[in-house]
């Protein structure tokens, strides 16, 4: 059981990446939900949310016992944070426009991600999978808004008019 939680925790590995874990394993994301836009199934973005926010929960305690608090090579809970960021977007099917709104939100959420402003950084102060999962959630919230209003403001930059 400890192998399926290591495998599914790390992203499929991707969190194993010695440098910059938490962007390999937002970038693993993104191809899940790219995958997902394509094929045209958007509500199975939000069972990807929820999926991985269970997934973080489940397998939290494991890596806090064997890796200590809040490790780096978690990054199940990265993989919820991306999604946030995509939850209610309209993507328009044209590949090129997706691609350049899917990279755009995923560079959003790496800047909250990583910096943590805006009470980020509290709530991943906050013990336990609770503080692990919050502060991703709340990153993917922020890009998601500044997602939402960059392509409500300027829609040519997405080549939508």
């Amino acid at each position: 059981m400890n192998a399926l939680k290591h495998f599914l925790g790390t992203g499929f590995y991707s969190g194993l990446i010695p440098k910059a874990p938490g962007t390999a394993g937002s970038t693993v994301a993104v191809f899940i939900i790219f995958g997902i836009i394509y094929a045209q199934v958007y509500p199975w973005l939000l069972l990807f949310l929820i999926l991985t926010s269970l997934i973080s929960f489940w397998v939290t305690p494991y890596f806090e016992q064997e890796f200590g608090n809040d490790p780096e090579l978690m990054v199940i809970d990265e993989w919820a944070g991306q999604s946030m960021t995509f939850i209610v977007i309209s993507f328009t099917g044209n590949l090129q426009t997706d691609i350049i709104i899917l990279l755009t939100g995923f560079i959003f959420f790496r800047i909250f991600d990583i910096l943590k402003p805006l009470g980020i950084n509290k709530l991943q102060n906050l013990e336990g999978w609770f503080g692990i999962l919050a502060d991703d959630l709340l990153a993917g919230l922020y890009a998601l808004i500044c997602l939402k209003t960059l392509i409500f403001t300027w829609p040519n930059l997405f080549g939508m008019t």
